[in-house]
Formats: structure tokens, sequence, C-alpha cells
């Protein structure tokens, strides 16, 4: 990982365990306590939050070369997590025990920096989510994940089901149905069968 030194390199993997994971594992359940922090090495993550009905939305992504702060934060307080983590397409972790990650926060200063970075970076993206859900409309929320999915594919084609997207953002899948619909018509999005093209133009 080019982020790190090689010695700080050679002491994550040393002490990780290395798996490689499916799209849609459920790597970190709401309720849950976290024994270790993935630390992704290829592929992505999303982090949701589920209120008490089951209902879902999406806080953040993880790509590769980061990891998952609020699991992290999580696991040193000795706290169940407040989130659920599921791998967004297939992905090569590393699986840090939370000693470890806790206790290299005062050993080494570029692990700190990393954490601390990570750590501004999802409070910013959070902001972003409470401001969409207080004052965006709906279908320009649609527009905004889609963007951010085809950052973390890398590419304005992508396969996602309406419920999925449902899901993501809080709300029902009949909606989502009829406001991809609008945006077809728009010509904003091309829809086909679990898959959606952002144009170029976007």
């Amino acid at each position: 990982m080019k982020i790190f030194s090689a010695t700080f390199e050679k002491q994550l993997f040393d002490n990780s365990q290395q798996k490689a994971l499916p799209a849609e594992t459920v790597m970190i359940q709401s309720n849950s306590y976290v024994r270790s922090i993935p630390v992704v090495l290829s592929g992505s993550m999303r982090v949701m939050r589920e209120d008490v009905d089951g209902r879902e939305i999406l806080l953040y992504y993880i790509k590769a070369g980061e990891s998952c702060i609020m699991s992290f934060l999580a696991g040193i307080h000795e706290d169940t997590s407040k989130v659920k983590l599921v791998v967004e397409e297939n992905s090569e972790v590393l699986m840090l025990p939370i000693a470890k990650a806790s206790e290299w926060i005062k050993v080494y200063p570029e692990w700190a920096e990393f954490i601390f970075k990570l750590y501004h970076k999802r409070f910013e993206e959070l902001l972003d989510v409470i401001n969409a859900v207080a004052f965006q409309n709906l279908d320009d929320r649609i527009v905004s994940l889609l963007k951010r999915k085809a950052s973390v594919y890398g590419s304005n084609e992508f396969s996602i089901t309406h419920q999925q997207l449902a899901e993501e953002l809080g709300t029902t899948r009949e909606v989502i149905s009829r406001l991809l619909k609008q945006l077809e018509k728009q010509d904003l999005i091309t829809l086909s069968r679990n898959k959606i093209t952002l144009n170029t133009r976007l």
C-alpha cells in the first residue's frame, strides 16, 4: 500500500489476516462488537445506518487504501457498532485486530495521521448526508448517489437494483423506480436490467 512506509506496511501485513470477500458480504452487523477493522486493499464497501424497523440509509463508501473509522471507534471503546458494513464490490481486505490498531496510534505517527484523516473525511461525508436528507429533493439525492457510485466503480455504467438504491436512500423501491423513469426521460440516465448508466453530460 503506497500510503504507508515499507516498514509500517510490513507491520500491517504481518499482524493482519488477508481475506477475499465477494460483493454483498456483511462484514459488520449493527449492534455487534468489533474485534478487527478492515483495511481495504482492492474493491469497495458501503457503510449503512439501520433504524429499529430495519430501514437503512447509506452513510459513505470505503475505497481501496481506506478503512472504517466507525468500526475503529466502536472497537477501541469496546462498544457495539452503530453501523452496518457491507462489501459493495468484490474486495481484498486486511483484517487488523483492534488491539494493534489502537496500540499503533501511539507508536506509528503515519498510522495516527491515517486514522485522523479518515475521521475528518467521514465527518464531512456525514454532514453531506445530513444536508441531503434535510434540504435536497429525492431525485437530486438519487443523482448525487449515482455520481458517488460512478466514482467508486470508476465507470458511468454499473449494476444496481432499484431495491438497493431504495435501501441506500432510505425510501421504497416504488418511489425509486418512478423517479428513475423521470430521470431517464430527462436524458440524465439510461436504464437497463439491473444496470444504470450516467450519461456523459453529467
